[in-house]
């Protein structure tokens, strides 16, 4: 720790004092971060591409989150709300990705002091410094930020913030198919047989895959569950087969530890070993994407397995290989991330995906977060760039302190604390068919 670090960096003019903090992202880290800038009076404004809050969310709705409800709920939010006549549910419950929009998230948002800073519609197209791009320093850290926005109907404007908490996330940026890190060669001829990651293969995406042959590629726990939902439609729905590609011998990824507190996460890799063993699931390991063709209305992978050449035949792909984040909006912003996994460079240590599962993540604060661009913070699923171990729980504690950061109140900003589950609450409902970090 150096003086530097405890040196509060806040407003230094008398303009910028006048201005909001403009939050990217009305998801669940960016609606805490507005409930801590309402608790200490400061401005804001939320901008959000979609026409709802928790867009994202919505996407994987079905799924039920690993975390119970004690872990999902910001406790400055939850201050606001239990001022109004909203009632906190179960604690002790994981909920869906729909209960925790409908049962928190929309109350959330609907609060008075929220719902009329939120601009809907909103997408951010790049961030910069008003009148400077990222060469100048001069007066920099005293210069509003400026957001060029693209509104619903296509119209551009320019807007201005005292610091900017981009909370955006990353579900919406998935890694390539390619092993390359690239998109497979190909890629954009086959789009309709590619799907996101966490379908609902059971409910509303159920004719997309039923009587199909679907190839899941990824080794996490997001392609272990679609897996597992695969397989049990698979029973009911003649023709319906499964393949599991990795570019790996191994899942490693997907955590079987009895000494998990969640017994559902800790049984997932067994669950998928079971069903490869019984050949419910084609276990294709060791396979290295390159390419991608159209095949008789489906989809041919194309790479090397085992330093030959290879390929797999399929009607319909799964991309489960995980997210990282869009920088492209930011690049007139000075930041200071990692090599390997695009977060803050010293938040990466804390994060990295070798070391560390979600509950072995450090608390951590504005400090990590802090980039060269005074004012400006990734937070969020954002902030770990491609590491998968994301919780709630810590965005929550990351923008609590980083606004009393922006509030100068150094005290309370350096004072970060967590408690979680031993390995963390990255688990699965086995029931449901699907999981998701939370």
């Amino acid at each position: 720790m150096t003086l530097l670090d405890l040196t509060p960096r806040t407003v230094t003019s008398d303009r910028l004092a006048t201005l909001p903090v403009v939050i990217i992202g009305a998801g669940p880290i960016g609606l805490a971060a507005a409930a801590n800038l309402v608790e200490r009076g400061i401005d804001f404004l939320i901008l959000e591409a979609s026409d709802q809050v928790a867009a994202s969310v919505r996407l994987w709705g079905h799924t039920r989150l690993f975390s119970p409800w004690q872990h999902l709920i910001d406790p400055a939010a939850q201050r606001l709300l239990e001022a109004t006549d909203w009632v906190a549910p179960n604690l002790d419950v994981a909920p869906t990705g729909a209960q925790l929009v409908d049962d928190y998230l929309l109350p959330l948002a609907g609060l008075e002091q929220i719902a009329s800073r939120i601009r809907f519609g909103e997408t951010v197209l790049a961030v910069t410094r008003e009148g400077m791009d990222r060469t100048r320093t001069a007066g920099r850290a005293q210069t509003p930020f400026l957001l060029r926005l693209q509104h619903a109907d296509g119209a551009i404007e320019d807007i201005t913030g005292r610091a900017v908490i981009d909370a955006s996330g990353t579900y919406t940026t998935p890694n390539p198919l390619a092993s390359s890190g690239l998109d497979p060669i190909g890629a954009d001829t086959v789009t309709d047989s590619i799907v996101h990651a966490l379908p609902d293969v059971l409910g509303a995406d159920r004719a997309r895959f039923a009587g199909r042959h679907t190839t899941v590629v990824g080794a996490g726990h997001s392609a272990a569950n679609t897996l597992i939902a695969l397989a049990r439609l698979a029973r009911d729905e003649p023709g319906t087969t499964v393949s599991w590609l990795i570019r790996n011998t191994s899942a490693v990824r997907v955590s079987s530890s009895p000494e998990d507190k969640l017994e559902g996460r800790a049984q997932l890799g067994s669950r998928v070993d079971r069903l490869v063993a019984r050949g419910e699931v084609q276990l294709v390991d060791g396979f290295e994407i390159s390419g991608v063709a159209a095949d008789e209305g489906g989809v041919r992978l194309q790479g090397a397995r085992r330093g030959d050449s290879a390929q797999h035949v399929t009607d319909v792909v799964v991309n489960a290989t995980g997210f990282r984040p869009n920088l492209d909006m930011l690049r007139e912003i000075r930041l200071d991330l990692d090599d390997i996994v695009e977060a803050p460079r010293r938040l990466a240590p804390l994060i990295d995906p070798n070391v560390h599962s979600c509950g072995t993540v450090e608390p951590h604060g504005f400090r990590e977060l802090t980039h060269p661009e005074t004012g400006f913070f990734l937070v969020g699923m954002k902030s770990y760039g491609r590491a998968p171990t994301f919780l709630l729980a810590t965005g929550y504690e990351q923008v609590r302190s980083v606004v009393a950061w922006l509030d100068g109140d150094m005290r309370s900003a350096s004072n970060v604390e967590l408690t979680l589950p031993a390995t963390g609450v990255c688990s699965t409902d086995l029931s449901s068919g699907g999981s998701c970090c939370s």
